[in-house]
C-alpha cells in the first residue's frame, strides 16, 4: 500500500500537506512534488533473527498460528547470510521472499549487519531500534539466549537491548519512540539450557511451516542439520518433525514450538489451567 507525501527540498518526509512545513514556523511557499512511499503496517508480532531461514526453523509455526487468529506478523533478518557455506546472499534473499509469502508476512526486512560479525554496540542497537519503531510491534520474538551458532545467541542480547532503546526518545530522535510490550525467545531445538516457559500448538499450520523451510533449497536440500538443529542421521525435515512432536507432547498436542521468557508468566484462574498432569 502506498501513501502520498508532499515534498520540497530540505523538508522532512514525515509530514502531511496541511499548509505548514515542520522545518519552519511559517507556511511553506516553496514548490512541492508528490512522492509515493510504501506505508509501513503496524505489526502485532515481530520476529527478529540473525539469518534468513532462522525464523522458519524456530518459530514460523507460531507466527502463522498468530496470523490465523487475526494478528499481523513480520520478520527482520539481521544479516544477508553472505558467509554461509551453501548458496549466496542473493539466492537466500529470493528464497526468503518465497518463504515470506508462505508464512503470510505483512513485511520482511534485512538489516544488512555483517554475517558472523554481529556485535552489541550503541550503533547496532540504535539501527535496530529504528527498524523496531517502524513496525511498532507489541511482541518481539528473539533467538534463544544460548546456542551453537555464534550469530544466534550473540544476537539475542542486542535485540533485547534494542527493544529497550527503541523506547528512548532521545536515541535517533528522527523516529517516534516505541517500546515493545514483551520479548520472548524461541527455544525450539535449544531446550538443553533452559526449560521452555510455554509451548504453542502449531498442529494446524505445521505442514505450512515445512513448506516455508522448503523454500530454502540452497540451504536444506539433502541436509541433515541446520543452525541449531543437530543431526541424527535423518533428513532435516524429519528432524524438525521429531522436535515439533516432542514439544507438542509437552502440551498434549501433535506439534508445538517452544518459547522462553525471562519473566514469570501470570495466571489469574487456576481452574482454567491447561495440560493435564497425568
Amino acid at each position: 500500500m502506498l501513501t502520498a507525501v508532499l515534498l520540497r527540498s530540505g523538508c522532512s518526509l514525515n509530514w502531511t500537506p496541511r499548509g505548514k512545513c515542520p522545518d519552519s514556523d511559517r507556511s511553506c511557499r516553496e514548490p512541492h512534488r508528490i512522492v509515493y512511499i510504501p506505508r509501513v503496517p503496524e505489526i502485532d508480532i515481530l520476529a527478529i533473527a540473525a539469518h534468513r531461514d532462522d525464523v522458519e526453523l524456530s518459530c514460523a509455526g507460531a507466527l502463522m498460528k498468530a496470523k490465523s487468529m487475526g494478528r499481523t506478523i513480520a520478520v527482520i533478518d539481521l544479516t544477508a547470510g553472505e558467509l554461509g557455506t551453501r548458496g549466496s546472499a542473493e539466492t537466500r534473499a529470493a528464497e526468503a521472499e518465497q518463504a515470506a509469502m508462505v508464512m503470510g508476512l505483512a513485511a520482511r526486512e534485512n538489516l544488512g549487519l555483517p554475517d558472523a560479525g554481529i556485535v552489541n554496540t550503541p550503533e547496532t542497537r540504535a539501527r535496530l531500534a529504528v527498524a523496531i519503531r517502524k513496525f511498532k510491534p507489541s511482541i518481539v520474538i528473539a533467538p534463544a539466549l544460548g546456542g551453537r551458532h555464534p550469530d544466534h545467541h550473540v544476537s539475542a542480547q542486542p535485540i533485547r537491548d534494542a527493544c529497550f532503546v527503541a523506547g528512548l526518545a532521545k536515541v535517533e530522535p528522527g523516529t517516534p519512540a516505541h517500546r515493545p510490550r514483551k520479548i520472548i525467545h524461541a527455544v525450539t531445538h535449544r531446550e538443553d539450557f533452559a526449560k521452555p516457559t510455554f509451548v504453542v500448538d502449531i498442529t494446524d499450520v505445521f505442514d505450512r511451516k515445512l513448506d516455508a523451510i522448503r523454500c530454502y533449497s540452497s540451504q536444506f536440500d539433502g541436509a541433515t542439520q541446520a543452525g541449531e538443529v543437530y543431526p541424527n542421521g535423518d533428513p532435516l525435515l524429519d528432524i524438525v518433525r521429531h522436535h515439533a512432536a516432542h514439544y507438542g507432547s509437552m502440551i498434549r498436542c501433535r506439534y508445538g514450538e517452544a518459547f522462553y521468557t525471562t519473566e514469570t508468566m501470570r495466571v489469574d484462574d487456576l481452574g482454567a489451567l491447561e495440560v493435564a498432569t497425568f
